[in-house]
């Protein structure tokens, strides 16, 4: 197996995530381009794991719910509570800040979260795009089994299925749920990685090492199967071409990347009405 290994990283406040993209040697699948596993995880009532305002360019972000729920908002306006199975889709464009906190009414309680949040390269033609939000409810993802395991097709099409989630290029991300017996052949796509969110599960009947990304290769009809309940995520698409990242920053240029700490570091990117704080510019910026 081609496999990518998990970094850990702190994003304040002791909230870890499992990171396994950019990898070394791999910077993305498809147009995927960065992969944060976090929880599952029981939070306090006295932790706060809020993410304050911060900017992003160039990219598109997909925030997806497994437990909990969080309270995002952007300096468009759009103001969405995030809840399990829905699909929220963020393109910075030319610039987008946005703030990720915790809903008012679960602050002070204990409670779980789990999900998944990736970024995905633009197009060339559309890093300058205007920045948008869009929110897809959970009951308008579809559905499907195929081989007995349930499909969630969140993003693109697989087996017939088609996603209401728009998208500026070949994308696919499908949630697998499975169950001991479960097999079928994964949907094709130029670069395609599976990951194991929970349980085990086997690619072509070899174990998937819990926490750690597949590669398959293009035309690959890989079988997934399980002999026990598990998770897991397929991810893929076209890939766009190399693209230089730093920070929360996405371009085909890296002029560009300059462009954007400045404009952080002026405060010209944008904020997110009512709110006044915000993550500062890293020390070292990019060369």
């Amino acid at each position: 197996m081609d496999l990518l290994n998990p970094q850990r990283k702190d994003l304040g406040g002791g909230f870890t995530v499992s990171r396994l993209l950019p990898a070394a040697g791999r910077q993305g699948v498809g147009p995927f381009v960065f992969f944060d596993h976090f929880g599952p995880v029981d939070v306090g009532p006295a932790d706060n794991h809020d993410v304050r305002p911060h900017p992003h360019i160039g990219l598109a972000t997909v925030t997806y719910l497994f437990e909990g729920a969080m309270q995002h908002h952007d300096s468009t306006g759009a103001l969405q509570r995030i809840e399990p199975g829905a699909v929220n889709w963020m393109s910075a464009g030319r610039g987008i800040v946005h703030s990720e906190r915790t809903p008012d009414e679960l602050r002070g309680l204990q409670r779980r979260i789990h999900g998944l949040q990736l970024w995905l390269a633009l197009p060339a033609a559309d890093e300058e795009m205007a920045p948008a939000f869009a929110h897809t409810p959970a009951s308008a993802i579809p559905e499907i089994e195929v081989g007995g395991a349930w499909l969630r097709v969140l993003v693109g099409e697989a087996y017939g299925a088609v996603s209401p989630v728009a998208v500026r290029s070949p994308t696919l991300f499908v949630d697998i749920t499975l169950g001991a017996g479960d097999a079928f052949p994964l949907p094709p796509a130029v670069e395609r990685a599976v990951y194991v969110v929970e349980g085990a599960a086997q690619l072509d009947g070899e174990d998937i090492p819990r926490g750690r990304m597949v590669l398959l290769a293009e035309g690959d009809d890989a079988m997934l199967s399980a002999d026990a309940d598990a998770r897991v995520v397929l991810i893929g698409g076209t890939p766009l071409g190399p693209r230089h990242l730093w920070w929360n920053f996405v371009s085909s240029r890296k002029a560009r990347l300059l462009q954007a700490a400045d404009d952080w570091a002026a405060q010209r990117l944008g904020s997110v009405p009512g709110e006044t704080d915000f993550i500062p510019l890293p020390d070292k910026r990019p060369t």
